[in-house]
This record gives C-alpha cells, sequence and structure tokens, in this order.
C-alpha cells in the first residue's frame, strides 16, 4: 500500500546536496516524512550488493522524522542536523565518521565535559566536506512515518541501517564497529577542541 511512497524515495527525480539542503530559503518542509541517503563514494567495507542505484549514487540508508507522534522534529530539522551537527546528534554522522575514520585520521572522542562524543571539530568539518561531495538526500512527507518505517527497511537493502534491519548481514558489523569507536573513545583523554581551532 505504500509502494508509490517506496518508489519517491528509491527513485526520486531530484537528490539534494549539502548545500541545496543548507541554501536559502530551505527546500526541505517542515513536515513529518521519511528520508532516504544516497552515496556517491561508498565508505569502506560497506556491502552494496542488492543496494539500490540512482545514476551514480547508491541508496545506503533511511530514516524518518520524528520517530513518535510527541517529538516535535521535521524533516527540516532531521536532515540539517545529519549535514551540519555531529555525531553526538546524527546518528548518520557517527556511522560515517566511523566507517572513515582511517581516511580522516580523526577517530570519535570525547568532546567538552566527556558526556558527549564527537569527531572533534577537525573530524566533523572533514565529515562535512566528505558528505557535500558525496551524500544526497530526499524524502517524501507522510502523516505518520513511524507506523510505516519498520516495512519499508525490511522490503529495501539499507547496509547503514541497524535499528530493525537484523536481516541485513551488515548491520551487526556496523553496530560492533560503532560500539569500539565509542568504548576506544572512553579510554581516551577528553579532547581539547581550542587546540583543534588553533590548529586550523
Amino acid at each position: 500500500h505504500d509502494l508509490p511512497l517506496i518508489s519517491l524515495l528509491t527513485n526520486p527525480s531530484l537528490l539534494y546536496s549539502r548545500s541545496m539542503v543548507l541554501s536559502k530559503p530551505c527546500p526541505i518542509p517542515q513536515q513529518r516524512g521519511l528520508y532516504a541517503w544516497f552515496f556517491k563514494d561508498i565508505p569502506p567495507s560497506v556491502p552494496v550488493e542488492g543496494c539500490i542505484t540512482n545514476g551514480d549514487n547508491t541508496l545506503l540508508y533511511l530514516g524518518i522524522s520524528p520517530k513518535d507522534e510527541n517529538s516535535t522534529q521535521n524533516l527540516r530539522k532531521r536532515i540539517i542536523t545529519h549535514y551540519r551537527h555531529n555525531a553526538e546528534g546524527s546518528t548518520l554522522r557517527l556511522t560515517l565518521g566511523t566507517l572513515l575514520t582511517k581516511q580522516s585520521g580523526l577517530p570519535l572522542r570525547r568532546v567538552g565535559s566527556g558526556k558527549r562524543m564527537t569527531f572533534t571539530h577537525l573530524g566533523e568539518q572533514w565529515l562535512d566536506i566528505w558528505m557535500n561531495e558525496n551524500a544526497f538526500v530526499c524524502w517524501v512527507e507522510h502523516p505518520t512515518p513511524w507506523e510505516i518505517e519498520k516495512e519499508i527497511i525490511k522490503s529495501i537493502c539499507l547496509p547503514l541501517n541497524i535499528q530493525d534491519n537484523s536481516h541485513h548481514p551488515f548491520s551487526d558489523k556496523l553496530s560492533t564497529l560503532r560500539k569500539n569507536a565509542k568504548q576506544l573513545a572512553r579510554q581516551q583523554s577528553i579532547a581539547n577542541e581550542d587546540d583543534q581551532q588553533r590548529r586550523m
């Protein structure tokens, strides 16, 4: 029953880049719905067999906003968070930064008081640039996206989704990679962001 909806996500007429999303006025509606992420360069070790492609880009991740009836999130807020904020607030950034640590040389670290974990200013900026070149998004409005999310995740191949995606062989591996990154961050000292700023 949600087939037209799925095809709008899997076969979008337009994929939006980071610069398009962050332009003014923002093209994303302040509505509820689902969004899909396509990637030009595939992060290391991510299996793409069975994945949907759109031109040069491969669909790897699906998200919804809000998560439930009580949340005040919407598509615009959530997608901007993924493009602009940090690994603490974005599971997608946490995943990408973890998979790309060897390339960036900037692993997950504890920051601030030590409760939050990000890739530090430098790492998050590196990720911004990477996403600018490689991460593209499309979306579809839906009044209750949490009601159909599971069904859609089960029906398409999405290697970067973990929740409700245990049927995908990569989800366990990705979960372990993220846990290990957090474990390593806990063992390191808290990153001094001031030093990082000065080095730039």
